[in-house]
């Protein structure tokens, strides 16, 4: 018997993980990770950053609101926070024993595994978890999403309804 016991923070006594990206929108697959994550923690903080080297479609206000509007009466399992700096600080100061991080094919694992190892550096208390998107969304990510939506392609089914309409009416003004 140990008395470790992997991923419940010592701040409180649920199992909390962070699940860091743009969300330039969110997608089905990202949607897919959070259920997926669920089944591991108690809550998920869905950390959205502003990236400087990328030019985003969306606000950051615009990003937050479309995903909370993904969970609906999930409030306590499922919160949303800007994040800026270091995300391994961002989810040490959170409680967070874990990072989420998806994975859609092999080419992600070589930069995703580099992250890994130096979050793990800076902060050893909180690990990477690495989770698999389920089989039908593996082929999609929010760069592709945008370009066929910029194009007028259907995108319908891939992101949630309401980011869908959202992206239709975006591409409307430009």
């Amino acid at each position: 018997m140990t008395d470790y016991e992997p991923f419940v923070s010592e701040k409180t006594s649920e199992a909390v993980a962070v699940y860091p990206g743009t969300f330039d929108p969110i997608t089905n697959g990202h949607l897919d990770i959070v259920h997926r994550g669920l089944h591991l923690f108690d809550r998920i903080i869905i950390a959205v950053a502003s990236n400087p080297a990328k030019q985003p479609l969306f606000s950051l206000e615009e990003r937050r609101k479309m995903i909370e509007d993904c969970f609906p009466g999930e409030e306590t399992r499922v919160t949303v926070e800007d994040v800026s700096g270091l995300l391994v600080d961002f989810a040490y100061k959170r409680g967070a024993k874990a990072i989420i991080r998806g994975l859609r094919a092999v080419s992600d694992f070589d930069y995703e595994f580099q992250l890994a190892l130096m979050n793990r550096r800076i902060e050893r208390e909180v690990e990477t978890v690495f989770l698999m998107t389920g089989f039908r969304w593996i082929f999609i990510s929010s760069s592709i999403i945008k370009d066929a939506a910029r194009y007028g392609g259907d995108v319908s089914g891939l992101v949630p309804d309401h980011v869908c309409e959202k992206l239709r009416a975006r591409y409307l003004q430009i």
